[in-house]
């Protein structure tokens, strides 16, 4: 733990190259509601508390962390947008005192860090089951309380060090199905109430979380192929797109703080696998549409569905996720322009057994159409030596005629390969610390036809993006103005040309929702790290 984990900066470090800043961290998960701070506490590791008090199946103040803990966050590159979860779960006399030391060591220890917002407790809805609460507990009860803890941090450490008081994301929920902690019953229990003497609030944004699937949790049996229907995580996320819309009435930006294929530590075979790159990407671009302001993917270091592993698990050396592919090609496609928007587009038809597997985007760069992206789920594994394509063809306006569209590509042996993925033509494997290796410099392009047809093939198991003039990832720069914006925005207005076609393409399903690459309310980019449990992530 003493030296940093270099696999994991050199990758961050190649996202923060796509986009123009670090990916958004945040530390805390379910261990926030069990970390105090000691000062005296000189390991780089949580070490458990000897006197521990208060409600829960596990105690709410078992884990001492110290300066060290601290220390290793620092590690993280400098303007690392960061979220951090803070203790709410424990409630005995002293948790004022508690609560306002641990948000004081966070704002002086990671001063380099770019903090954007606290998280007050993890997943109350879920507090009478694990015993952190007893007795008429609701969401009613929570915004009362989570009021009371936002006031104790705004006025005993944010105002004492000029910081806004909406720096807190309310919610933190596995789920709203069936409970009162939806957004509109928060606002209903004056959620959002303005601060003493002032018009601002304390919300910065609503933040909850979702797996694909929860191992104990969900009701049916997962395979690779239900994954790679795409269809399927609509059909998952139908509840969190209504919460989605919700968060719009309010003008205040939607999170994903906590995302997963499969929780709570993945499933071989499935989350460790090129389809769960496939899946990430098609995710991704699905959140992106939907208006979801940022998504965290879960991450620890014994898990099958982080995107690297980090140290040795199971006798084999630290080494990338397919899954990690899917994130770099996400910011690759929007880049570091913070005026990335992108839609959905419908398909008018589909070949024979393969509309539940392919989804289709549009991305936008300050309103002008800039690449295609399609993903192909169709399953195909390593073990198939002929593989299938389906062609699918876009109608541009026939001014767009004679431009060529360079393609890039998501790719592996098949859906099922653990190893050997690429994305547009790079490895980050090949190295063998995390740095990007070109292992294929091959300029694929197709050219707009007179009428404005575009015609590309792509295969069962892969993602392909077409790009308008350039390879993905090229030709583009930060906008400081609007990379620096940290209140929200809506979206800029786009008029996209319109994409007919009788094949596979037809006009966008969703309004386009603008990202960017800083800060948590108006980007959602690289935003793919959560980080838990003894945090040895870091050494």
């Amino acid at each position: 733990m003493s030296e940093p984990n270099m696999l994991t900066f050199n990758l961050i470090d190649n996202l923060a190259n796509y986009t123009g800043k670090p990916p958004h961290v945040r530390i805390g998960g379910n261990t926030a509601d069990y970390m105090v701070f000691d000062q005296s506490q000189n390991e780089w590791a949580w070490t458990l508390n000897d006197q521990q008090k208060g409600q829960g199946n596990l105690k709410p103040n078992h884990m001492i962390i110290g300066p060290r803990f601290f220390e290793a966050v620092s590690r993280f590159p400098p303007n690392t947008p960061l979220t951090w979860g803070l203790n709410m779960a424990y409630n005995e006399p002293d948790w004022e005192e508690e609560i306002t030391t641990m948000a004081q060591q966070v704002i002086d220890r990671v001063k380099h860090l770019d903090l954007v917002s606290f998280e007050l407790g993890n997943e109350p809805d879920l507090w009478l089951q694990n015993g952190f609460r007893s007795g008429q507990w609701g969401g009613r009860t929570y915004v009362e309380e989570w009021l009371t803890r936002a006031e104790a941090v705004w006025t005993e450490v944010l105002k004492p060090n000029h910081l806004p008081s909406n720096m807190f994301e309310i919610g933190c929920t596995a789920s709203t199905v069936g409970t009162d902690f939806q957004i509109r019953d928060l606002m209903s229990f004056d959620a959002n109430r303005k601060v003493a003497g002032s018009d601002a609030t304390y919300i910065g944004g609503w933040n909850q979380h979702d797996y694909y699937y929860f191992i104990g949790v969900s009701s049916y049996p997962i395979t690779l192929e239900y994954l790679m229907r795409l269809a399927t995580t609509e059909v998952q996320f139908k509840a969190w797109v209504e919460q989605v819309e919700q968060s719009k009435a309010t003008q205040i930006p939607y999170v994903v703080r906590e995302m997963g294929i499969i929780g709570p530590l993945g499933l071989a075979g499935i989350s460790d696998v090129f389809g769960g790159a496939l899946w990430t990407l098609n995710f991704l671009l699905y959140s992106a549409s939907l208006g979801v302001s940022s998504v965290q993917f879960h991450m620890t270091d014994n898990s099958d569905a982080s995107a690297w592993q980090p140290i040795q698990m199971l006798d084999r050396e630290p080494f990338v996720r397919p899954l990690y592919y899917g994130m770099a090609a996400f910011d690759q496609i929007i880049g570091p322009t913070c005026a990335a928007q992108v839609s959905q587009s419908q398909i008018a038809s589909y070949p024979p057994g393969y509309d539940e597997f392919v989804r289709a985007y549009n991305v936008y760069q300050d309103g002008h159409l800039d690449s295609l992206v399609v993903v192909n789920g169709k399953m195909a594994n390593v073990s198939e030596p002929d593989k299938a394509s389906i062609e699918f063809s876009v109608q541009v306006p026939s001014s767009l005629s004679g431009q060529m569209l360079y393609l890039s590509y998501l790719t592996s042996d098949g859906a099922d390969a653990t190893n050997g993925t690429t994305w547009n033509g790079i490895s980050y494997e090949v190295s063998g610390d995390g740095t990007p290796t070109i292992v294929s410099d091959d300029n694929e392009v197709v050219e707009v036809s007179d009428d404005g047809t575009i015609t590309i093939m792509v295969r069962d198991s892969q993602a392909i993006v077409a790009t308008f003039g350039r390879r993905a990832g090229e030709g583009f720069s930060s906008e400081q103005i609007l990379c620096s914006a940290k209140e929200y925005t809506p979206p800029p207005p786009v008029s996209p040309k319109q994409t007919k076609n009788p094949l596979l393409y037809s006009n966008e399903k969703s309004a386009a929702a603008a990202l960017g690459c800083s800060g948590i309310l108006t980007c959602t980019v690289a935003a793919i790290i959560v980080v838990g449990g003894g945090f040895t992530f870091f050494g």
